[in-house]
């Protein structure tokens, strides 16, 4: 893979496991967000870090690299609490994806073309239907459900250039989608490129939100576990233990050798 220039950033981050995680308001990130889609050229990768994410990074190397290339913003209480403990702040917001995604289509009043790749058929059928309500103004594209070869792409990768893609959302899950975006999406492709995790299942309303409270409370997780227990019980029951021993064995003794000589941040792709 070419090396490609960092874009100049101003904006205030914090760092997480060797990560610089973005800490700005909604406001602040969707205007920004909004800005780099509307760069006259190059390319953006953007992805949400959770306490799973954090875990899978700490023992996947590849999609570790993947995320030193990408632009991460906070997603969760698990990322806040370790901020607190590492950085001595918490996040000044919660820009979880499954929220994220709908205010940045709602905010950004130009008309753009939205690629969505990932889930099952007809579960991406109902996430591009709801999301033409949600935001008519957009072009949403249904390029792919989740069951192509990864490994040869070509087709899909086609459809992105014929449709003349401006935001590619990809719901492969993680860490696959990471990855997957990081090796193959180009500029051509897609001016920005956003791994969003489950939110197909949200939006289509196969998956049904936590009530707003629990969601309030930051709480979303258990509402989750308790709506599919068998899927995501190690995630939780297991994950957040962990993810709380690797935040306290960075303060302890700081970067492992893995985590370290990594120079992440977000990149324009010439």
């Amino acid at each position: 893979m070419n090396a490609a220039p960092h874009l100049p950033l101003s904006e205030p981050r914090l760092p997480l496991f060797g990560m610089p995680v973005y800490d700005l308001s909604w406001d602040t990130a969707l205007s920004y967000v909004d800005e780099l889609a509307s760069l006259p050229s190059g390319q953006t990768h953007m992805a949400f870090l959770n306490a799973n994410n954090a875990n899978l990074m700490m023992t996947d190397a590849d999609y570790r690299q993947a995320l030193g290339r990408t632009i991460l913003l906070p997603d969760g209480i698990g990322v806040d609490l370790a901020s607190k403990l590492l950085n001595g702040e918490r996040f000044v917001a919660n820009l979880n994806g499954t929220d994220f995604i709908p205010a940045m289509l709602s905010y950004m009043d130009r008309p753009r073309r939205i690629g969505l790749i990932g889930g099952r058929p007809e579960v991406l059928k109902k996430a591009a239907a709801n999301f033409r309500r949600h935001a008519p103004w957009h072009a949403f594209v249904e390029i792919s459900d989740g069951y192509f070869d990864k490994a040869d792409c070509a087709a899909v990768l086609d459809r992105l250039v014929e449709n003349r893609i401006d935001i590619l959302l990809v719901a492969l899950g993680t860490p696959l989608q990471g990855v997957w975006i990081d090796r193959n999406v180009r500029p051509e492709h897609a001016r920005l490129g956003i791994g969003v995790g489950a939110l197909f299942d949200f939006v289509s309303g196969e998956v049904p939100r936590a009530p707003l409270w629990m969601r309030h409370l930051r709480s979303e997780w258990v509402y989750r576990l308790w709506l599919e227990p068998r899927r995501l019980w190690y995630r939780y029951v297991v994950g957040i233990p962990v993810f709380l021993g690797h935040a306290l064995r960075f303060k302890l003794f700081g970067a492992p050798r893995h985590a370290a000589g990594v120079e992440p941040g977000p990149s324009i792709r010439r």
